[in-house]
């Protein structure tokens, strides 16, 4: 073996040692509760939406606007920062040294480019002042710019059935519990366990209602030839509140979201890592 490549195999040996540290693992789980209260701010701001009483962005930018605006929110936000680097790095690390499948690694890759855009948007708020461009304003950018491209309309059609398909996997790991594999449910009394279950149930579906819809306006995008037509998250909540019975539907799924922020920190604590 090289000098090189046996450099390489040393540094990949103590790479993965360091990703099953004790220390690595409360990182992890710090990101996961981080998550979580992400995911129930989200949700908060959307059903001030729904009842008339926000004009801040359901979205991620909007969350991590809100928690500025509090009392210690710089603090808070450098808490976020450190808790989705965390989860960049756990998911990295499972792409890398993980022994998953090829579906696997792809999925744990794809988790880590979130948890990274996360970060960025904290960062760019505590050291610039601004979270920039909104979920709904890049969405629409990065369209456009994918329809330039040679069979852009395909590709962003393409996305669009990919975002419905991921929507549809979520609600159903949430009504078949799928999501349980991930969990010791061995540690959790049967109450617990119970709760803990229902939480997962309604905040999956709640998701996957979500991204479904969000996935139809990226398909009716490629369809239409126009790009303003995607929409991100914001706008994908807010478009529930135009149907009969809107406020209340986006009620319901604002609430799934919340549930679903607490159903993270649940999973901080009892997650297989």
């Amino acid at each position: 073996m090289s000098s090189v490549a046996s450099a390489g195999h040393h540094a990949r040996g103590v790479a993965r040692q360091a990703t099953r540290s004790r220390a690595f693992d409360r990182l992890a789980r710090f990101g996961m509760a981080c998550r979580g209260v992400l995911y129930a701010l989200i949700g908060i701001l959307a059903l001030q939406i729904a009842f008339g009483g926000s004009g801040k962005e359901a979205d991620k930018t909007g969350a991590v606007r809100m928690v500025a605006e509090q009392p210690f929110g710089t603090v808070v936000l450098w808490l976020l920062a450190i808790g989705f680097t965390g989860l960049a790095l756990w998911q990295l690390s499972e792409a890398l040294f993980g022994g998953l499948e090829v579906k696997d690694r792809v999925e744990a890759a794809s988790r880590t480019v979130v948890y990274a855009l996360v970060v960025g948007t904290v960062l760019s708020f505590l050291l610039r002042g601004s979270t920039g461009q909104s979920s709904d304003q890049k969405s629409k950018d990065l369209t456009a710019t994918v329809m330039d491209w040679p069979g852009g309309q395909l590709i962003v059609g393409a996305v669009g059935l990919g975002i419905m398909a991921l929507g549809a996997f979520w609600v159903y790991e949430g009504v078949t519990r799928k999501f349980r594999k991930n969990l010791r449910t061995g540690e959790m009394s049967p109450r617990v366990r119970g709760v803990v279950e229902k939480l997962g149930m309604v905040g999956y579906s709640a998701r996957g209602v979500i991204a479904v819809a969000a996935g139809v306006f990226f398909l009716h995008a490629a369809i239409t030839y126009d790009p303003d037509k995607a929409k991100g998250i914001d706008s994908t909540l807010r478009s529930f509140a135009g149907m009969p019975f809107g406020p209340w539907v986006l009620a319901v799924v604002a609430l799934g979201l919340v549930l679903f922020g607490v159903y993270c920190v649940c999973e901080a604590r009892w997650r297989r890592t």
